[in-house]
């Protein structure tokens, strides 16, 4: 049998492959944006907002770490150490589970549920203006147009 010896460069991309460039080519510029803009306004991430927002809308305002870090995309070491930041300004802090003692929580604070608050506006502001700029894109609009006919 004949071996062939292609690149990955002279292989032709499938759709699925094309699309999903496409879908981390809005990712980016999309989560540039509000890493941007929340740092400036807010002087928090993206990663910050996410658990901040996850903390606030939980039962509580508190999570496990391991939940937090599971729907903020992270590891867990990751998660320690942005609630470890979190915590450095207030806005959250890690509390033990009472019951076993193994289990360990991100709580929100008064202060962060406020910054949260604060926040939140500029987050909806800034992902609509970059989904409208980007669907304006001709790269990018049909993309932009599936995920918001998608819901």
């Amino acid at each position: 049998m004949a071996q062939t010896n292609l690149s990955a460069d002279a292989l032709p991309a499938s759709s699925d492959q094309a699309v999903w460039s496409k879908v981390l080519a809005l990712h980016t510029r999309v989560e540039r944006k509000l890493t941007q803009s929340l740092q400036r306004a807010h002087g928090i991430g993206l990663s910050e907002y996410r658990a901040l927002a996850d903390l606030a809308q939980a039962d509580d305002g508190e999570l496990r770490m391991q939940e937090l870090a599971d729907r903020i995309g992270l590891n867990q070491s990751s998660v320690t150490r942005l609630v470890g930041r979190l915590d450095a300004v207030g806005f959250a802090y890690r509390d033990v589970c009472t019951v076993d003692g193994r289990g360990v929580y991100a709580v929100i604070t008064g202060e962060g549920r406020d910054r949260y608050n604060a926040a939140r506006g500029t987050y909806a502001e800034v992902l609509a203006s970059e989904l409208d700029a980007a669907g304006a894109d001709p790269q990018l609009a049909g993309v932009v147009q599936a995920l918001r006919n998608a819901l």
